[in-house]
């Protein structure tokens, strides 16, 4: 059964299982990694747990404590052992378990979960709000993945070579440098805004703070810093990318990743705001307009990437992208300025 789940997660990706030339090196790395799935949702789990008890450094400690091991068994595995990408995969594959184990034992510790009490089944009104609010993300989770397995297919068959698609790994890669430290500042988003919300009373000086309107201006505060940061990730991106010639040694796939990585950079302006709106979105509890506008993203760059690459090649896959995020802003500003509880027009109702 694993098996013919991973054969049908490949016709995903590629849209042959027997031509993509990156082929021969996906169905061992996912044969190993796919076993990777319950270590990585009890990290996520542990990880939600310490968020929501606004405990940020002890995942950031697990993580890392986890990712030294990574660190150290890539070049073992990979080159010392001589296993190449079976490697690779049981590296990550190893640093995983080591997440998933160390989350466990410390939620325990913290009496944050109880052995008694893992296998009773909550009741339906416990469980009713995590539904309603998890379907909205799930379908979000699907958009998202939706996005980026076409982008990964369309990849795959845009030639024969190879070329195409490792480019587009070296554009990703610049794309998502500036996009860990945007991330981050939409966890921050999720975590900040909901405590904004509430108005409290210092017992000791009678200060009164929070609300709609520090929750505003907090709002504003985040969004300032996804501009500003944005611009200047994707600034340093556009000064660095000349040394993307020393990321590989073949020139053509330099050549074709060059124009999608000055793409990657510019994204990085929107991905300030589209970041940091979507976990204010979050924050506030908008889970379905959030979920419904990341859909419609998804059906805009499925619509895109029918037409730009055939026109384009690799460069209009990066042009779908870009579509992909613009309607994710517009979707961000609308919540902002007329949907959201912290908007103008909603706090004038109030």
């Amino acid at each position: 059964m694993y098996f013919f789940l991973i054969r049908f997660l490949l016709r995903l990706h590629y849209s042959t299982v027997d031509g993509a030339p990156a082929l021969q090196f996906a169905k061992p790395y996912l044969l190993i990694r796919g076993l990777a799935f319950l270590p990585s949702l009890i990290s996520l789990i542990g990880f939600s747990a310490f968020r929501g008890v606004m405990d940020t450094i002890t995942p950031l400690k697990i993580s890392l404590f986890a990712n030294l091991f990574n660190i150290i068994l890539d070049p073992l595995l990979i080159f010392k052992a001589k296993m190449g990408v079976t490697g690779a995969a049981l590296a990550s594959l190893s640093a995983e378990f080591i997440s998933a184990l160390t989350f466990a034992y410390v939620l325990w510790k913290r009496n944050m979960i109880k052995g008694s009490k893992l296998l009773k089944l909550p009741s339906w009104s416990q469980l009713s709000p995590l539904l309603k609010a998890g379907a909205a993300l799930q379908l979000r989770n699907f958009s998202l993945n939706v996005t980026f397995l076409a982008v990964t297919r369309v990849t795959q068959s845009i030639d024969k070579t190879g070329v195409a698609a490792a480019a587009h790994a070296l554009a990703i890669q610049t794309f998502q440098l500036g996009g860990i430290v945007l991330l981050a500042l939409s966890t921050v988003a999720q975590i900040v805004v909901p405590s904004e919300l509430v108005e409290r009373i210092d017992p000791v000086t009678g200060v009164k703070s929070g609300g709609i309107h520090a929750c505003k201006s907090a709002v504003n505060r985040l969004m300032s810093w996804g501009l500003i940061l944005g611009v200047i990730l994707g600034g340093l991106q556009v000064l660095f990318l000349p040394l993307l010639n020393k990321a590989t040694p073949l020139i053509e796939v330099r050549q074709a990743a060059m124009v999608p990585s000055y793409l990657a950079s510019a994204y990085q302006i929107i991905n300030g705001l589209v970041f940091i709106g979507e976990g204010v979105m979050i924050g506030t509890g908008n889970f379905w307009q959030l979920s419904v506008n990341t859909f419609i993203a998804t059906l805009a760059t499925l619509w895109a990437l029918r037409t730009f690459p055939s026109v384009y090649g690799l460069t209009g896959i990066w042009m779908s992208f870009g579509v992909f995020n613009t309607i994710r802003l517009l979707g961000v500003l609308k919540h902002q300025l007329y949907t959201s509880p912290i908007a103008r027009v909603q706090i004038a109702k109030q």
